[in-house]
């Protein structure tokens, strides 16, 4: 637990030192919001759909948790590199303990990181339903972040390199985010871009977070914590196994 405990501190000390890492986290968060926010709302509203700004809120707080839990895996590999991870692989610890002190402390990062995109959008503009269920929302925040965040730690424990890292990344991020109604209700979707939309887990996080923050629900909120419960503990799983055959 110590060793988990301390793995946990440090990933929380390395994003509050890096004042430039935090607010270029926002940046990008902050000018969707804004730009498709107020940018489509118009429109949104003329199709009878209500405020653009409180259906996209959710997406975006998503959004600022997806990109700050898949690129904490770069860690892995920066320590690859500068022999930290050895350092730590040679402890008498168990690789699991390392790995899960790893991943909550990314978890818990990027946590931090929606909850403040979250405060960002009520200054904007955007009012939850229901001020009570603002701590279930922190769950859906947590469980998103615990889940990308093992997703970019298994994808790291098979790399060496940044570089490869950060395409794979851009790869992943970028479709997960599109196909999962952060941007757009899934509704009367075409087939294709609905089914993908329903086997991506992301779907499911912006879903319940929508669900308790806007008041809207597309799966339903017992379906969107069950999925979502399941596809962190299968990458969790996957990425321990990964995390233990590290190679250093």
């Amino acid at each position: 637990m110590n060793t988990i405990y301390i793995l946990w501190l440090r990933q929380l000390k390395r994003y509050f030192r890096s004042r430039s890492r935090l607010v270029g986290s926002l940046g990008q968060p902050l000018l969707f919001l804004i730009a498709l926010g107020f940018g489509f709302g118009p429109i949104f509203e003329k199709a009878g759909e209500g405020s653009y700004l409180q259906f996209i809120a959710p997406g975006i707080i998503a959004m600022g948790i997806l990109f700050t839990a898949l690129f904490s895996g770069i860690e892995i590999i920066w320590d690859k590199q500068f022999g930290f991870l050895k350092e730590t692989m040679v402890a008498p610890v168990s690789r699991l303990n390392i790995m899960i002190g790893r991943t909550l402390g990314g978890a818990t990062v990027a946590t931090v990181q929606g909850i403040i995109v979250f405060v960002l959008t009520l200054f904007v503009g955007f009012k939850p339903a229901s001020i009570a269920l603002v701590p279930v929302a922190f769950v859906y925040m947590f469980l998103i972040a615990l889940l990308f965040t093992a997703l970019g730690t298994a994808i790291a424990s098979m790399l060496d390199d940044m570089q490869g890292f950060q395409l794979i990344m851009n790869f992943v991020v970028m479709p997960t985010f599109f196909l999962s109604g952060a941007l757009f209700p899934l509704q009367g979707l075409p087939e294709a871009i609905a089914i993908v939309a329903k086997f991506n887990p992301l779907s499911y996080g912006i879903d319940g977070l929508r669900g308790v923050l806007a008041g809207a629900s597309h799966f339903g909120l017992h379906i969107d914590l069950l999925v979502l419960s399941a596809a962190t503990g299968i990458l969790v799983v996957v990425g321990s196994y990964l995390f233990s055959k590290i190679e250093i």
